[in-house]
């Protein structure tokens, strides 16, 4: 016997997801649940809590790979039209923005860890490579997180003079930790990195501001160049 499709309107109103969340809390919801209200509606034949599943199933479940998908990528799921591919988008990019939204109080970066935690928000669902800087004050406290180039470190050669002006409009601003994500998934440093961070140390001691580090964000992992020694050698 084949199976007939039932609507989330026949569930009993402690199932539904908006009800459920309204009854038990925002934490009570699974991530399909929380899909299925950012598209807030399935089709005739499949509830939003089904093609949410769906939806999650083809990115392994994982809402970083689920980042990573284009308005045309999230088009070819049947039952997703130009809509409800931007509601997922926004929403997706949305708590993006809020994990990478600066505390009241502002973070000490004391660790190569730290620095990741702060700066991961902004490159770990990027499909190409950028690099950022995070300003630091004397004791280390977070000032100002920034773009500085977009597309490859090969622009950022050319970007050093850019960098430390950023920096330099920071009254405050003694040190800084370089960043750039690897979208391959390899964290290992290439020869060019390592050269880039050279020629922007030595750059730094000119202007009496410290480069501590060198994060290189390949998805949920990273490499330190503090931490395998290499900004001791530079």
């Amino acid at each position: 016997m084949t199976p007939t499709f039932s609507s989330i309107k026949s569930w009993a109103i402690e199932d539904r997801p908006r009800e459920k969340m309204t009854l038990h809390g925002r934490k009570s919801l699974s991530n399909a649940e929380l899909l299925a209200i950012v598209l807030g509606s399935g089709s005739r034949s499949e509830s939003a809590v089904s093609l949410a599943k769906r939806i999650l199933h083809s990115s392994q479940n994982n809402l970083h790979e689920l980042a990573k998908l284009s308005l045309k990528d999230l088009q070819k799921f049947k039952g997703v039209g130009p809509t409800k591919a931007i509601n997922i988008t926004a929403a997706l990019e949305l708590g993006c923005r809020r994990q990478a939204s600066a505390p009241a109080t502002r973070p000490q970066i004391v660790s190569s860890q730290k620095a990741y935690d702060n700066i991961a928000p902004y490159l770990l669902d990027l499909a190409h490579e950028e690099c950022w800087i995070l300003i630091l004050d004397r004791a280390n406290r977070l000032l100002k997180t920034t773009k500085i180039s977009e597309g490859g470190l090969e622009g950022t050669l050319i970007g050093t003079k850019k960098l430390f002006k950023r920096v330099l409009a920071e009254e405050r601003a003694s040190s800084i930790i370089l960043a750039h994500n690897h979208p391959s998934g390899n964290p290992q440093a290439s020869k060019e990195d390592i050269q880039l961070t050279k020629r922007i140390k030595e750059a730094g001691k000119i202007l009496e501001i410290r480069v501590w580090d060198h994060i290189i964000v390949a998805g949920n992992t990273y490499t330190s160049f503090m931490d395998e020694g290499y900004m001791d050698s530079l």
